[in-house]
């Protein structure tokens, strides 16, 4: 395969073309790890389905020599004219006695039969439904230690895409692996029979289902390349499709009128997908067709060979059912088992893509040894020559910041939309780590220290914060999940944000779920939904608070409140605060000014004025817009 390119992770590919007979095989080593999932997920249920399918292989190649030996019974009795006389009451008795035997077992085969396929299903649908569960947690764990920047890197959110299908895809390559395993023992207990009577009919066999076989490798391997190559257009549809028909986006669809926009560029992208896979059915139908024929062709010859030699004696009649029962049954047991092992092979194709996902490794990470958060901070926070870029970016977001947040100091940053403040702040609580210079914690770099315990230990809450459709209380809770059933803090927490007094006005209190995605939400406003928001900063015991603008919804008065009450509350504290008002700014105890992603001055607010330059500038244009 092709080499990653430079700014790839470990574990990410590029996108194929068609993949080579030896790619296709071998993804098959894929099946293990895939067993050994099947297997952690419940042992019991595994061992369950095997010993299950064991006794159902087992039961066709029974059913179908018993039924020989019905036949050859039937006509012996026949033959004799010993049946003449024996009536169904004495079955069990005299010349009926072993032809009754016979369908009595032949019966009790069919009722094994049919218990055990239901057992089976049954067993299978448990077994599935608790992999694809224990599969799609695992995703969800792992995409959890990822960086930040993965999730904003448009190759590994189609790699999530692809995993996210196989997780809740795959569980059906179990069944059909569970299945192929069945049919081998069943092949095995028919290949048996024909061995003895008639060797050569295998090399039919051969003739009729090898063509067939490397027919249907193709073309899965082709329909794993088309939805391989897709994905991004696929994560596409499904986004054009959420957003012309949710809750977040109703209101300016129907504003703006974009129904008709969405729908025709929804129907263009399906019909590219459906033109795609149109050309590809039509060639699998037809190649199929074709290759088929030669397997019945083949079937038929051996056919017309065994009722030949029944004519000559050499096989009973009892033998022709037997033999022609077993040849067509071998057919179609061979041809499912090589078909679909080219399915299985494509499918473990698939499993390239959950299995490479969890391969990708996050950069970001506690070292062994890892130093716990300092309490209480001495020093502070200093970034030395700091700088980063976004992976496939020309020019750095920030670089050359030089400054330190001292222990207790409150700092502002303020700037304008895109002079780098989101960045500052991603870097101090290391959701990023620079790729210029280093940012330290009381003298040491930041990546010196445990990282669950230096994010437990910062209070975020970011511009674009999250509406989760969960209750009010749990919405404040999320700050700190783990104190999410002690109520005094979260009631706390909201006073602290003046998020209460929101609260108060729901109909079920804390208890009232949020948003309208589920029966009985309520939704907030802008505002109310920032201050619930800002209610999750203070849920922890955090020793650096950061506001990253989340009040751009409330009004002057309101947004003065909230850091007014934030400035209070931050005594003793480190914590940085960001607002396009320089009326609140202004409450901080220093003022980085950003510009470009650089620092252009620091300090107060009066300083800042003084001096002059793009403070004092933004300063005067704001205070001019309220006169």
């Amino acid at each position: 395969m092709p080499a990653p390119a430079a700014d790839a992770k470990p574990g990410r590919t590029p996108l194929p073309g068609a993949r080579s007979l030896r790619e296709r095989v071998g993804a098959l080593r894929n099946l293990p790890p895939f067993l050994a999932m099947v297997w952690r997920t419940s042992p019991a249920l595994t061992l369950a389905t095997g010993a299950l399918r064991i006794g159902r292989a087992l039961l066709p190649i029974a059913t179908l020599y018993v039924g020989k030996l019905i036949i050859d019974e039937v006509v012996r009795l026949v033959g004799s004219h010993e049946a003449t006389t024996a009536t169904l009451a004495v079955a069990f008795e005299g010349p009926l006695a072993r032809l009754a035997t016979l369908v009595a077992i032949e019966f009790a085969l069919a009722i094994a039969s049919d218990v055990l396929g239901r057992a089976v299903s049954l067993i299978d649908a448990l077994l599935s439904e608790r992999f694809s569960n224990a599969t799609s947690l695992r995703l969800m764990a792992h995409a959890a230690t990822l960086d930040l920047e993965d999730f904003e890197d448009p190759d590994l959110q189609d790699s999530l895409e692809r995993a996210r299908r196989q997780a809740a895809g795959r569980s059906s390559l179990m069944g059909e692996l569970f299945g192929q395993a069945q049919d081998f023992v069943t092949i095995v207990s028919f290949g048996a029979g024909l061995v003895v009577y008639a060797p050569w009919l295998i090399v039919l066999l051969a003739i009729a289902l090898v063509p067939a076989f490397i027919g249907e490798a193709y073309f899965n391997a082709r329909s794993y390349t088309l939805n391989y190559v897709r994905t991004p257009e696929r994560r596409e549809l499904d986004y054009i499709r959420q957003t012309g028909a949710s809750v977040e986006t109703a209101k300016e669809v129907k504003i703006f009128g974009l129904n008709a926009f969405l729908i025709e560029r929804y129907r263009t992208l399906a019909d590219s997908f459906f033109a795609a896979n149109r050309a590809l059915a039509l060639k699998r139908a037809t190649w199929g067709g074709v290759l088929t024929t030669i397997g019945t062709i083949a079937y038929y010859a051996a056919y017309a060979y065994i009722i030949l030699r029944t004519l000559h004696g050499a096989f009973t009649i009892g033998d022709l059912t037997f033999l022609a029962g077993s040849f067509r049954r071998l057919r179609t047991l061979l041809e499912g088992l090589l078909i679909g092992f080219s399915s299985v092979a494509g499918q473990a194709l698939y499993l390239d893509d959950l299995f490479s996902f969890f391969e990708i490794e996050p950069e970001i990470r506690s070292k062994p040894g890892a130093l716990p958060f300092p309490r209480p901070i001495r020093e502070g926070f200093t970034f030395e020559n700091a700088g980063f870029r976004y992976p496939g970016a020309e020019r750095f977001a920030v670089r050359h910041l030089d400054f330190t947040l001292h222990a207790g100091e409150v700092l502002a940053l303020v700037g304008e939309n895109g002079a780098g403040k989101t960045t500052l702040v991603k870097l101090l609580a290391r959701l990023y780590d620079p790729d210029e210079g280093r940012v330290l914690l009381d003298g040491r770099d930041l990546s010196d220290y445990d990282l669950e315990d230096l994010r437990a230990h910062i209070g975020v809450i970011f511009q674009d914060f999250v509406r989760y459709h969960l209750t009010a209380g749990e919405n404040i809770a999320v700050g700190r999940i783990d104190a999410r059933l002690d109520r005094r803090r979260i009631e706390t927490a909201a006073r602290e944000s003046l998020a209460d007094g929101v609260i108060a006005r729901l109909p079920n209190g804390y208890d009232q779920v949020l948003g309208k995605r589920f029966r009985g939400g309520v939704d907030l406003s802008g505002g109310e939904w920032q201050k619930v928001a800002i209610a999750r900063a203070y849920m922890r015991d955090a020793d650096l608070l950061i506001l990253d603008e989340p009040t751009a919804a409330l009004d002057a008065r309101a947004e003065f409140q909230v850091f007014e009450r934030f400035r209070e509350l931050a005594a003793g504290k480190s914590a940085i605060l960001i607002s396009h008002r320089f009326s609140s700014a202004r409450m901080a105890d220093r003022i980085i000014v950003l510009d470009a992603g650089e620092i252009e001055a620091i300090g107060t607010h009066d300083e800042l004025l003084a001096a002059g330059g793009r403070y004092a500038e933004l300063f005067e244009l704001q205070a001019a817009g309220y006169r």
